[in-house]
């Protein structure tokens, strides 16, 4: 208690690893990652529509998306509780052919260590609960109203990813677009640095 003291009066510093350091905690903050935010291989429209657009109904998982998470930074996929409907993430993802047709097929987020040998998949959505029905452009395919999005809260149950961690959306074909010339997507996540 007395070196407590006097390790506090002397501004906390660590006086032969007396001191106790004090213990940081992270402020989190909220966030919507869209194509923009991946790596350098998934971060253009064209590079994440040349994975999907190459995918033949019945197609294997594929990943079409990933975020090498920084220094200094946990995230977890989504963001708020369940608890207050307005206070929660909401996610929308669409691949389509404009004006023509979209693609329909299952959305897989998945989290892992760097070494991938943890793997958590975190949620596997048809694709069709995930944009409008407008097919004009992605614009008009967007939903904007959270009552026609898919609500994705922070998912709690699984463990925060951390430096060189990885974000991933994995995708399966299950009917193709004529030709796609258009994808996006925005997912909520909590950022904790």
């Amino acid at each position: 208690m007395v070196m407590d003291l006097i390790g506090n009066m002397l501004g906390g510093l660590n006086i032969g690893g007396l001191a106790q350091k004090q213990q940081g905690t992270q402020q989190p903050y909220r966030m919507n990652f869209g194509i923009t935010d991946g790596d350098a291989a998934y971060d253009t429209m064209a590079e994440v529509l040349a994975l999907i657009g190459a995918l033949a109904a019945g197609s294997p998982w594929t990943l079409v998306w990933q975020k090498t998470v920084p220094a200094q930074q946990m995230i977890r996929w989504g963001y708020g509780s369940p608890a207050f409907a307005h206070n929660q993430g909401y996610m929308w993802f669409c691949s389509l052919d404009t004006n023509v047709d979209f693609q329909v097929g299952v959305v897989r987020l998945k989290q892992s260590n760097a070494r991938q040998t943890k793997v958590y998949t975190i949620a596997e959505i048809d694709d069709t609960r995930l944009h409008g029905t407008t097919i004009t452009t992605l614009t008009t395919a967007t939903p904007v109203d959270i009552n026609q999005m898919y609500a994705l809260p922070e998912k709690v149950e699984f463990p925060k990813v951390g430096e060189d961690s990885l974000l991933q959306i994995w995708y399966r074909c299950i009917t193709a677009a004529t030709t796609e010339d258009n994808v996006g997507f925005s997912v909520p996540v909590t950022v904790y640095q």
